[in-house]
């Protein structure tokens, strides 16, 4: 029985994984073991940082939703109460993002959270 040898089949796979591995140093884009390694590794990376992303953003939407609230002689976390207490349905992407493009509206949500914490309270 002949020999096979994968031929095609085999520069084919090789060409996957040199085009996956393209922008990456030194063996990880010639040796096949290391270029399936880095593969798998930038996998690993992108999936855990596509989570801390999400967090990262949170982070920033907070951020910038209490140097508004400073801006406005209140505090985040009383504001974020009363938000809730008053029932308004912006999620804090959003009232970064009218903080940011639209100050006279954020007031008006500001000053609405604010009589919904005096009147609870």
């Amino acid at each position: 029985m002949p020999r096979v040898r994968k031929g095609a089949a085999r520069t084919q796979a090789k060409k996957r994984l040199v085009r996956a591995t393209r922008g990456y140093q030194k063996a990880t884009t010639h040796q096949r073991g290391e270029m399936k390694n880095a593969i798998r590794v930038a996998g690993i990376y992108a999936y855990r940082d596509r989570r801390n992303r999400k967090r990262d953003m949170r982070a920033l939407w907070i951020t910038r939703l209490t140097a508004a609230c400073k801006a406005r002689n209140t505090r985040y976390s009383v504001f974020m109460n009363g938000v809730k207490m008053a029932g308004i349905a912006l999620n804090r992407k959003m009232l970064s993002e009218l903080a940011i493009h639209d100050p006279k509206t954020f007031d008006a949500i500001c000053e609405t959270a604010m009589k919904a914490t005096v009147v609870k309270a």
